[in-house]
């Protein structure tokens, strides 16, 4: 049974933080690729067009041989919900066991997502943690062992563990702000993914 790893998210825009957390679990589990998938409508964000996101994900992680990039939730209709691209996705990798990359945040709410307690169960779970130290690897272990037991409570079992990363202070948000402000992401991107906002003008 082949292993795979789903890494979904809006990517507004993609960045060197996903890029880490994406190889740490190519290189902390034995998977043979991550899926990235770009939500084509999250529920609660709004976001730079599907195409563009996608194209920058594509020129992120083309020299990755470990990485796909995936267009799946585009063929959805309405809103984009983790447990029907999961269940798409089965369909082109039948015999899969299925793993969900998520950071520490998201997961904390899984529980509230649509149908979150059935999707728990049907895949293991890698956790980005956002702190640093031994205290803080403490405080994020505990938040998690918080929501297995939430769903515990719901008779609904999830199996995750921690994703050993360098933490990397970085997000979509601060890369969207800096470029309306007309300042540099160099270093905080793929050189890549940088000339692709800078040619299209996104985000300013």
């Amino acid at each position: 049974m082949q292993q795979i790893a789903i890494f979904g998210g809006t990517f507004d825009p993609v960045h060197w933080g996903h890029l880490i957390v994406a190889e740490t679990a190519l290189n902390q589990v034995p998977l043979e690729k991550i899926i990235w998938v770009p939500s084509a409508h999250p529920p609660h964000k709004k976001a730079a067009s599907f195409q563009h996101r996608l194209a920058m994900l594509q020129a992120a992680t083309t020299d990755n041989s470990g990485f796909a990039v995936s267009p799946i939730e585009q063929l959805q209709s309405g809103t984009s919900y983790a447990i029907n691209t999961l269940i798409d996705l089965s369909n082109f990798y039948p015999n899969t066991h299925w793993y969900w990359i998520v950071g520490l945040d998201t997961f904390q709410t899984l529980p509230k997502w649509y149908r979150g307690q059935e999707l728990a169960q049907l895949c293991d779970w890698l956790i980005a943690p956002r702190y640093l130290g031994s205290e803080c690897i403490t405080q994020t272990d505990l938040i998690c062992k918080q929501v297995e037991q939430k769903l515990a409570r719901q008779s609904f079992t999830i199996h995750w563990q921690l994703l050993h990363t360098p933490l990397v202070g970085v997000s979509s948000s601060m890369i969207r702000n800096l470029c309306r402000d007309r300042q540099s992401i160099r270093y905080l991107v793929p050189e890549s993914v940088r000339s692709y906002i800078a040619d299209h003008n996104l985000y300013a």
